[in-house]
């Protein structure tokens, strides 16, 4: 196709604008023309296009139109509410102020459950800006509701009713390949120490792996397609993705170690690759798998086999048989999460509150609980967000309304629209914003000019606006942008008001003062954004982890049956520096110096937490304290690991320097100390004992290379 269709067609966000101007236009313009022109309600018309006009534009809700119909309904009964709340709170200004504060900070906080709340606040927060600003007429409130529900209604039919806009591949399709991937992995690392395969190839695998798993990472995926909710479905996704990647790290050692696998463990990998790719078919096709009962069995198994060879075995062989094992482990919690995010309950093995799925078990509102405490710190930036938006908005309502500004609707639409998480960012978007806003300015005051009283001319320009104006504005760019709403804001109030020629200067002003108070609240609330606190909060995840990894070691020598869960503070840690580094990506480079790679320094609290979980979860059932010289050698090594933790953290903070040598094989198994005492007290302690010593081990040392290594 060639033309400008053609040129709009191919640009990356091409189709998705033309399809969401088209979607604002058809249900935003029906329900204004027929109630302005047709019922003579202008109230009405304006309020069905204000009910229309955030959904389509402003609120980013992920699925399909099918999947989004349930939140946009869910926002009627919400702006009926707010329409109601605005509409009797603009008798007062600081009344109204007061309650777009509450506003503001509900409706963005709810935002830490997920894609379709966050997507839903900006329409929300509009639908109680527009009527809470004077003239005070409360006997309009049928007439702005009846606007408001013609115009979601119709924002939900022209949404179905249209053509499928282009969208992403689902999560759990990237998360297929990425399990796919590590299947591959899985296989290359049993040639490799089989001497069946060169390590050139081996690389090439893991290369896949890498860029698979790239792919899956928050910072990665469109932000309305990320599992970030608190559905059941989500924390499948999110659980499945961590043992997945738990597993990677897992071969990545045994590959290091270079040993050559014996028969058992080299059998139990292999059923470990099978058990991967019958996780990943289940997500591509969105059908779960039958519980993966070969894995099950040949992981007991390889137990026997190791219960069995105890007393002739080295430190080598015990710890890879525990890597292997955990490996196995891992394949079998991501084979039971991709099936519980799927749809399929927990297994009846799995089927426990406190157990590593009892997310799945607990009420939706027991989980939306849990989110809201979490975030419910200085240190979230999700919460940060909310505040920062609600004193901006409030802040912005009380000024407008002490100073008499006229439209100051428009005030509270550029404080929204232009603020970012970070003063540096807001500045930036302010630029654009007015040159775009000073162009449309004068260009609708030309109009105004030239057309005069021409009501009807206004009414044909208004849907050609929409269309070009969005579909070009979104594809150039923000100035654009602000310069097709400043049209479209002229020509809308143009047919309800007397035309007035100064109305597009007032339109320029609102637009310099509403962007001017976004960067003063955002000068005066975390300026620095994410990247203010980025360093400080993975340190702290970091740190959490060498806590963790003592916490858990204390657990499992005294035999159990201590209060409390050693992991929480580790999950709480996790959400925190996860969501601050999600916001990271999403602003500005602020230089070209080189920073460490996030992702990495993340890994030592990623591996405390994932084996954590797994070895305490081997550990199930068993009672009774390990033998003391165990206990002193696991308590040392977890010492050690909490002070490569902690080293980590502080080289990660500037506090002190990377002047060791990294050494990728700085534990061998010959020489640990724990395994050495295994070995001796073989003859003398129950298995099961045995192999949670070499099970903890493993896990201690794989956190520890993590925080030397950087992965």
């Amino acid at each position: 196709m060639t033309g400008p269709l053609g040129w709009l067609l191919r640009q990356p966000e091409g189709p998705s604008a033309l399809r969401s101007a088209v979607w604002v236009t058809v249900a935003g313009c029906t329900g204004f023309y027929v109630l302005t022109y047709g019922f003579d309600r202008p109230v009405m018309g304006l309020y069905a296009m204000f009910g229309a006009l955030p959904l389509a534009l402003f609120s980013h809700l992920p699925g399909s139109a099918r999947d989004r119909t349930g939140p946009q309904l869910a926002a009627l009964p919400a702006g009926l509410v707010l329409v109601t709340a605005g509409t009797l709170l603009a008798a007062s200004t600081w009344a109204a102020a007061l309650g777009l504060f509450v506003v503001s900070f509900v409706v963005c906080f709810l935002g830490v459950g997920g894609p379709r709340p966050a997507g839903l606040a900006p329409a929300l927060q509009l639908y109680y800006v527009l009527p809470c600003f004077p003239p005070y007429e409360p006997h309009t409130l049928g007439q702005r509701l009846a606007g408001l529900t013609i115009g979601i209604l119709l924002t939900v039919l022209t949404d179905r009713l249209l053509w499928a806009g282009p969208r992403s591949a689902p999560y759990r399709v990237l998360l297929a390949e990425a399990v796919a991937a590590l299947a591959d992995y899985c296989e290359a690392t049993v040639e490799l120490l089989s001497g069946d395969a060169s390590p050139a190839g081996h690389q090439v695998r893991a290369q896949a792996v890498d860029r698979t798993f790239t792919a899956t990472g928050m910072s990665t995926v469109p932000q309305a397609e990320r599992p970030t909710s608190v559905s059941v479905r989500d924390h499948g996704l999110l659980q499945t993705r961590a043992a997945a990647r738990h597993i990677r790290y897992q071969l990545d050692d045994l590959a290091e170690d270079a040993l050559e696998l014996n028969p058992a463990a080299a059998h139990l990998l292999g059923r470990t690759a099978a058990g991967l790719r019958r996780a990943a078919q289940g997500l591509r096709a969105g059908v779960p798998e039958p519980a993966d009962e070969d894995l099950h069995t040949a992981l007991k198994a390889f137990h026997a086999e190791r219960v069995g060879s105890l007393t002739g075995a080295t430190p080598v062989r015990l710890r890879q048989d525990a890597v292997t094992r955990v490996a196995a482990e891992s394949a079998l919690v991501a084979d039971e999460a991709a099936r519980i995010a799927l749809g399929t309950a927990p297994g009846v093995r799995r089927h426990r509150p406190d157990g590593p799925f009892g997310y799945a078990v607990l009420p939706w509102y027991t989980l939306w609980w849990r989110r809201l405490r979490l975030h419910l710190t200085p240190h979230s930036v999700l919460l940060q967000n909310a505040l920062r938006t609600a004193l901006a908005l409030g802040g912005a309502r009380l000024i407008v309304g002490l100073l008499d500004v006229p439209h100051g609707f428009w005030v509270l639409l550029a404080t929204l629209s232009l603020m970012r998480t970070s003063a540096a960012d807001t500045r930036a978007a302010l630029v654009p914003a007015l040159i775009g806003t000073a162009a449309g300015a004068v260009l609708a005051t030309l109009l105004l000019l030239a057309v005069g009283q021409n009501t009807a001319f206004y009414a044909a320009a208004t849907p050609v606006v929409l269309l070009v104006g969005f579909t070009v504005g979104t594809v150039l760019g923000p100035a654009w942008i602000q310069g097709a709403m400043t049209l479209l804001i002229v020509l809308l109030f143009t047919q309800i008001l007397p035309p007035d020629v100064h109305l597009p200067a007032i339109r320029f002003l609102a637009v310099l003062g509403g962007g001017g108070i976004g960067a003063l609240a955002g000068l005066l609330a975390w300026p620095r954004g994410a990247r203010g606190q980025l360093r400080d909060t993975i340190s702290d995840f970091t740190v959490q982890g060498a806590r963790t990894a003592r916490a858990v070691t204390a657990r499992l020598c005294a035999g159990g049956g201590a209060d409390g869960d050693p992991l929480r503070a580790g999950h709480q840690a996790m959400a925190l520096a996860q969501a601050v580094y999600v916001q990271y990506r999403t602003e500005r480079p602020r230089s070209a110096a080189p920073e460490p790679h996030w992702e990495s320094a993340m890994m030592p609290g990623y591996q405390s937490l994932t084996g954590g979980e797994l070895v305490l979860l081997g550990a199930n059932g068993r009672c009774g304290p390990l033998p003391p010289e165990a206990v002193t050698h696991l308590t040392a090594l977890a010492d050690r690991t909490a002070a490569a933790c902690l080293r980590a953290a502080a080289v990660l903070r500037g506090e002190a320097e990377q002047s060791e040598p990294v050494a990728t094989h700085a534990y061998p198994a010959q020489t640990s100390p724990v395994l050495r005492c295994a070995v001796q007290q073989a003859a003398g302690t129950p298995a099961l004992d045995l192999l949670l010593i070499a099970d903890t081990e493993a896990w201690l040392t794989a956190v520890a290379r993590s925080a030397r290594l950087g992965r």
